[in-house]
């Protein structure tokens, strides 16, 4: 959740300390009922410049003081915090009927149509969304089809580090290069270039679009205060990334369009379909689906767009922070390095066929995982109707989020939790990986309804560029700097590394 505009905001904060600060407690309609407690709030803002820069950690410090589920007003907007696993577990899995909905975030709608299955409210366009990307993009059949396409951005990631070995690299421009890579393909098939010349200005763009999705609007919290948005110049932004993303994926499904012979691209297989294809399939078959709902154009502009900025984002902020921790710990850098070359014995490459037998990498990315979760809160869930969360009353239609990063790092949950210990996750090597709502102190991609379906597809990439990144080569900080990285936080869609990862390969043979 990127807080930044509210700092231009201070000096009605300032104003409002005129008045006396008062206890958020117990709204009327709470009718009776125990609502959760609640911090001292500010008049007209009440807790909102309590968030901070980084407001899962300023969230997990007043969950210390105040409990597990807490009851905050942002602005106007009632929201419940949940800090841990037993909280998570009843909102994602015994309650999560009740808090499967999604909140109204104005970037959202304004860049995804409101038809998306990640931020869309709970109803039938959700459902039906949720069921193709589940069906059709991310089964195993569908993620296994673009294996290929893995090993080869795999390879021509390592050919880009091995260009500038002995040298200082941009850990950052070569994993958001192969991710990209991954997604693009994907996404968009290997045709053109859709006008974005290339790789790189793909790149620029969605990330300049995926800034602006984890982007919070000062009108959807304060109204009165919305014409700060335009004031700031977010709103000509949004509608110009709008405009130009929306153009850029009219070209990409007009393209398939026009290569489509009998219901599919011609010249291609099952295992070379891309996921534009896919949904083309889906709109020519079902003309309507569920409840009357149309599976059109729209739908399938919005798909795709959060498949890429979900896809992208996740799988590279989390190879940074796993880089950027094993490069603090050598000790176990130098164990999974050992573990993967043993597995690959020798060979040129790292294949797919690897990675099963690769069980600490495995660990090493959980452990990562747990301690940077890609989005520490979440995405906002929204109560459907008036429930309950450890024993508090939750009105309908309250904003709840799930502090994931908090609930990592929770001491009454993980020994040691604040240290990266790739071998706690020791006991899970026998278990099916990244099952959602298998352990709930574990939630780095949520559980339940709402949890993200995009799990079987990220984590093959997420392993495959680690296991190829560690096969190649010895890693080290540059001479002349830092003993260690610095671990500093930079918030946006996803909280990243603030510092560029710039590490020193060196080319390792068997």
């Amino acid at each position: 959740m990127d807080v930044s505009p509210f700092v231009a905001l201070l000096f009605v904060a300032l104003l409002s300390l005129l008045f006396t600060t008062r206890k958020r407690g117990c709204p009327s309609r709470g009718n009776g009922r125990r609502l959760p407690p609640s911090p001292l709030g500010l008049p007209l803002l009440g807790h909102l410049p309590l968030l901070g820069s980084l407001p899962h950690r300023n969230l997990q410090a007043m969950a210390a003081k105040h409990g597990p589920v807490m009851l905050l007003h942002l602005g106007r907007v009632p929201t419940v915090v949940a800090s841990s696993a037993a909280a998570a577990q009843e909102v994602m899995k015994t309650r999560d009927l009740a808090f499967a909905s999604r909140p109204r975030v104005r970037m959202a709608e304004r860049l995804l149509y409101g038809r998306d299955m990640a931020f869309a409210p709970y109803g039938e366009r959700w459902r039906q969304s949720r069921r193709v990307g589940v069906l059709h993009l991310l089964s195993h059949r569908s993620v296994q089809s673009f294996r290929h396409a893995r090993e080869q951005e795999a390879a021509a990631m390592v050919d880009r580090v091995r260009r500038g070995a002995d040298d200082v690299v941009n850990l950052n421009a070569v994993l958001i290069s192969y991710t990209n890579g991954v997604i693009s393909r994907a996404t968009f098939g290997n045709g053109g270039s859709y006008g974005l010349d290339g790789g790189e200005k793909l790149a620029k763009v969605f990330a300049e679009f995926e800034e602006l999705l984890g982007t919070v609007t000062m009108g959807e919290f304060v109204p009165w205060l919305a014409w700060v948005d335009t004031l700031m110049g977010l709103d000509a932004r949004t509608a110009r990334m709008s405009d130009e993303m929306d153009a850029l994926v009219e070209r990409v499904i007009a393209d398939h369009r026009r290569r489509r012979r009998g219901g599919r691209r011609e010249g291609e297989g099952d295992d070379r379909r891309d996921f534009v294809d896919v949904l083309l399939d889906v709109n020519e078959a079902e003309e309507h689906t569920g409840g009357g709902v149309l599976f059109d154009d729209v739908a399938i502009k919005a798909m795709v767009l959060v498949m890429f900025a979900a896809a992208t984002d996740t799988t590279y902020t989390s190879l940074v922070w796993a880089m950027a921790e094993l490069i603090n710990h050598p000790h176990e850098m130098r164990r999974v390095q050992d573990e993967v070359r043993a597995a690959v014995g020798g060979g040129d490459h790292v294949a797919e066929d690897h990675l099963e037998n690769l069980s600490y990498l495995k660990r090493v990315i959980k452990e990562t995982l747990r301690l940077h979760a890609p989005l520490p809160l979440l995405l906002p869930h929204e109560t459907t109707e008036d429930t309950e969360l450890l024993g508090y009353h939750v009105p309908a239609r309250t904003r709840v989020i799930v502090n994931a990063w908090a609930i990592g790092r929770d001491p009454a949950a993980w020994e040691r939790p604040e240290e990266f210990m790739p071998e706690r996750f020791a006991a899970d090597d026998m278990k099916a990986d990244y099952v959602l709502g298998q352990d709930f102190r574990f939630v780095p991609f949520g559980a339940g309804r709402r949890g993200c379906p995009g799990v079987g597809f990220a984590v093959p990439s997420m392993e495959l560029a680690l296991a190829s990144l560690l096969y190649h080569f010895d890693w080290e900080l540059p001479a002349g700097g830092p003993s260690k990285l610095e671990m500093d936080e930079l918030n946006g869609l996803s909280v990243r590394l603030k510092a560029t990862l710039n590490l020193v390969a060196k080319p390792w043979s068997p």
